[in-house]
């Protein structure tokens, strides 16, 4: 599938039933688009299975109750608008997004307890997020942008408003010939990528951000699992910059990203070695099995 993504055929389920995907549309006054009161979901079908969908369907939830925005829908209805979707689109293998936000209402202002809450649930197919990376390493810049003090947003929510920094800092590595960059925290330290989370190898050993301030990942977390069922130790911790130059590998997890190595962050290069090789062998073979 190519082109605009306003401009395909198929179905996307909205507000309770399938629509023909090009009358998806929402009124130019919806409080999301003007204040950014949307929360989200990117979620990976394989082989006809969503994986960890219950457990995207419930952040959802979570997310919405963290904006003080309360979804009209429960797990159960969440994931059968999924299943709705993919069944109408005729998909097995596909890239799942389900997303809710203040609509269009009686409020046009900051507060809007009077606007409706929406939802929808939009899939399409789509391939590696890094292209070739996922073999010879993702070449990642190093933002300028923060990831914000939990005490300015609720980190814990995957919500829109805190991707705008994200979107500034990936257009910014894509002019410098970068897949994405690598972004620090209020305080200094390493946190992630713009949409992944990050860990690095030393020693045989695997470090990754503790997740004090971003999403914590349902990847990150399965991944986590996995290293630790492979006898290998994880230190989530505070990682220092300086601490980049003697890391030997590196990847990135999420939905989207999967498992992606890094063979370059700025100045620093890592191999792709045995360790992500062989993790990114076992996410392959748990999210098929």
């Amino acid at each position: 599938m190519a082109g605009s993504y306003e401009d395909r055929d198929g179905n996307i389920w909205m507000d309770g039933k399938l629509v023909e995907w090009r009358d998806a549309k929402v009124h130019i006054l919806t409080h999301a688009m003007h204040y950014a009161s949307s929360v989200f979901e990117g979620e990976r079908c394989y082989n006809g299975k969503i994986f960890k969908s219950r457990e995207h369907s419930a952040r959802l939830i979570r997310s919405g109750e963290l904006l003080d925005m309360t979804i009209p829908y429960s797990v159960d209805q969440i994931e059968a608008a999924k299943e709705a979707v993919l069944k109408a689109n005729g998909w097995t293998d596909a890239y799942v997004r389900a997303v809710a936000w203040r609509g269009a209402g009686e409020d046009m202002g900051v507060a809007a307890k009077r606007n409706p809450v929406r939802m929808a649930v939009a899939a399409w197919e789509w391939g590696n997020y890094y292209g070739d990376a996922k073999m010879k390493g993702a070449k990642l810049d190093i933002a300028k942008w923060r990831r914000p003090d939990p005490a300015t947003i609720p980190s814990e929510a995957k919500a829109a408003g805190l991707y705008m920094i994200c979107t500034m800092s990936k257009h910014a590595a894509e002019a410098k010939g970068c897949s994405d960059a690598m972004m620090f925290d209020y305080r200094g330290y390493v946190a992630e990528a713009t949409g992944a989370n990050i860990f690095f190898v030393k020693d045989g050993e695997v470090h990754t951000p503790k997740a004090d301030c971003f999403l914590n990942g349902l990847t990150r977390q399965t991944v986590i699992q996995m290293l630790k069922d492979m006898q290998i130790k994880v230190h989530e911790r505070h990682i220092m910059p300086e601490e980049l130059e003697g890391f030997e590998q590196c990847w990135l997890t999420g939905t989207a990203a999967e498992v992606t190595p890094v063979g370059q962050i700025g100045d620093y290069n890592f191999e792709v070695g045995e360790i992500v090789k062989r993790v990114a062998t076992e996410y392959e073979r748990l999210v098929r099995a």
